[in-house]
């Protein structure tokens, strides 16, 4: 089921990739068309954080006014919430950060509170820019510029990862 819903949402956002790319040669504004995702059975009260980073979850989930749960399902697949991830790009830590944004942001990267701080500001100015959890998760795998130039998820990757973080977020909406 979860590689069916997977499939179709990929098949599903690079439709919609090439028709903005369609509609922006004839000069129309492409619209992100999201598909609805079914309901998932809730894990009541699950919430897979280790105890030693609970407190800055909670911390930056209060900070940012974003779900407990969205935060730990971008740890989970970014990071499978291990404070010392490091991507072939440099992003490190739980919430898989740059140092250059942590940086910008005047957070340390490196410290776990602070790299789940940085990753919730940064998802959080993310969410303002783009008006939608996916654009915004999207921007946040793939880049915002790229998701601004194509309307939406830029590559089947960062598809995939939009997907496998909403599946999880959705499975934890009792995380609390």
């Amino acid at each position: 089921m979860r590689r069916r819903l997977s499939a179709l949402f990929i098949v599903a956002a690079v439709s919609g990739t090439l028709a903005g790319t369609v509609a922006d040669a004839k000069g129309r504004t492409p619209i992100a068309r999201i598909p609805a995702i079914p309901r998932l059975p809730e894990i009541a009260n699950a919430c897979p954080v280790p105890a030693q980073y609970r407190l800055a979850f909670e911390a930056a989930s209060r900070d940012t006014d974003l779900p407990l749960a969205m935060l730990v399902a971008v740890g989970q697949v970014e990071s499978n919430l291990q404070a010392n991830a490091r991507s072939s790009a440099d992003a490190r830590g739980l919430l898989q950060v740059l140092p250059s944004t942590a940086a910008s942001l005047k957070l340390d990267v490196n410290r776990p509170e602070s790299n789940v701080l940085a990753g919730a500001r940064y998802l959080r100015l993310l969410l303002d820019r783009f008006h939608s959890p996916d654009l915004a998760l999207a921007a946040y795998n793939g880049g915002p510029t790229a998701v601004e130039r194509v309307g939406g998820a830029p590559s089947t990757d960062v598809a995939t990862y939009v997907v496998n973080v909403t599946d999880t977020w959705r499975a934890l909406r009792g995380c609390r």
